[in-house]
């Protein structure tokens, strides 16, 4: 130890500035390995001194960083002169390897300005994105005309919208803050935008199985009428088709957790156990439906591929409900008390339930936790009850059994949790 503590700190970031200027330099040289010598500026011994000359020229006068940044002149020179001479004679116009230069050059005042991992960061993603160019050439195919508008829409309603907010309650009778009402519609939109970018870029064949998790992530009950009626058509794994359908509900409970988790901290503490025992029930109810249900083909599923879930239409009638739910426990609490939440909490089951269950987790009532854990728990299990009807009235006679008999498990171990609160 005191040997290490008696190393210079120039020798150590000449060593670094060594190592990361090779490394980015034997990464040009494997990327390029079969591209004309002729084509590059230069590859491993090339940046290498490069990295080195920056150490330098940084070191002799650290105080005057004009002597540095006349090093960083004279080599952009030669770049400007190398990317000249290249045009005239390739027509070839890309400088990713002239920024990829001036980057190593740059090793050696980072190293000495700023912690370590910084500099660790910056030669990662160079090596990143060096590496990756077919992949994100290919990745950029994938986007539509729409698909970056929306994002930008998601970026304004997120960073410029949300922080202008009040944190305040404006009005005693709506219990929620401007700022928590939008914080709502965002993490809502953007647990949605989520599941919409793995179906269309991570998974975009659709089996059923991806689909009940993907699916659930987003609306486990949309999803669950999507599947049903998929199990109609001729040849379909019904086996998929009711697993699918449980899983679905599974991701329906981790999707709700995270809600709370972000909403409520003291009340995920309290339903935590709930919730993973009822997560790694539908698990187990999914994989045994799986294995031991009707076998037919593999089928694939699609729900509206093409249509992005974040959209203002669809994030304002939430922020609509989310208000109508958080007058309406308000005024069910006020007047009814915690035996008229429970009995809100059953009626409400047979709408989408996020709005209902945002408003207990973020609104400012004058009730105990454990209260609002079983109002949770009594819309969940409301809920399922209606997806276990949808699946009956919509999907395939043959799946009928195995779902009712899913679903009260899930629904029986539900109510026990019910009773302990």
């Amino acid at each position: 130890m005191e040997l290490i503590k008696n190393i210079p700190n120039d020798f150590t970031i000449f060593l670094l500035v060594t190592v990361f200027s090779l490394l980015i330099g034997l990464e040009q040289r494997r990327h390029h390995y079969s591209d004309p010598k002729d084509s590059l500026f230069g590859m491993d011994r090339t940046y290498t001194l490069i990295g080195i000359l920056g150490f330098i020229l940084y070191i002799i006068a650290p105080q005057k960083i004009w002597v540095f940044v006349s090093g960083g002149v004279v080599i952009s020179g030669f770049l400007a002169i190398f990317y000249w001479k290249k045009i005239e004679a390739q027509n070839k116009f890309g400088i990713t390897s002239m920024v990829t230069v001036l980057i190593t050059y740059s090793l050696a005042p980072l190293l000495y300005t700023k912690p370590v991992w910084v500099t660790v960061l910056v030669v990662t993603a160079v090596l990143f994105f060096i590496e990756m160019k077919e992949q994100l050439k290919e990745l950029s195919g994938k986007f539509d005309n729409n698909d970056f508008i929306v994002l930008a829409k998601f970026l304004a309603i997120t960073g410029i919208i949300l922080p202008l907010l009040p944190h305040e309650i404006v009005t005693e009778y709506i219990p929620v803050s401007p700022f928590k009402f939008w914080l709502v519609v965002v993490v809502v939109s953007a647990l949605s935008y989520l599941s919409y970018i793995l179906k269309k870029f991570i998974f975009p064949k659709n089996g059923m199985l991806i689909t009940g998790f993907l699916g659930g992530l987003y609306s486990s009950t949309a999803t669950t009428l999507v599947l049903a009626r998929k199990s109609k058509e001729p040849d379909t794994a019904l086996n998929q088709a009711s697993s699918s359908i449980i899983l679905a509900t599974g991701m329906m409970f981790i999707r709700i957790f995270i809600l709370i988790l972000i909403f409520n901290l003291a009340l995920a503490k309290v339903l935590a156990v709930p919730f993973m025992v009822l997560t790694a029930t539908t698990l187990i109810v999914s994989w045994l439906i799986l294995k031991f249900e009707k076998k037919g083909k593999v089928t694939e599923v699609t729900i509206d591929k093409h249509k992005n879930p974040l959209e203002f239409k669809t994030a304002l009638l939430f922020a609509f409900l989310f208000v109508l739910f958080s007058m309406i426990t308000k005024y069910v609490l006020e007047g009814f008390g915690a035996k008229g939440l429970d009995v809100l909490s059953l009626v409400v089951g047979v709408t989408d339930i996020d709005p209902f269950l945002l408003s207990l987790f973020t609104g400012k009532y004058h009730i105990e936790l454990n209260e609002i854990a079983r109002a949770t728990l009594i819309a969940i299990s409301s809920n399922n009850l209606v997806k276990l009807i949808y699946a009956l009235v919509f999907g395939n006679k043959a799946i009928s059994p195995w779902l009712i008999g899913g679903f009260l498990v899930i629904i029986a171990v539900t109510i026990i949790f019910i009773f302990r609160f």
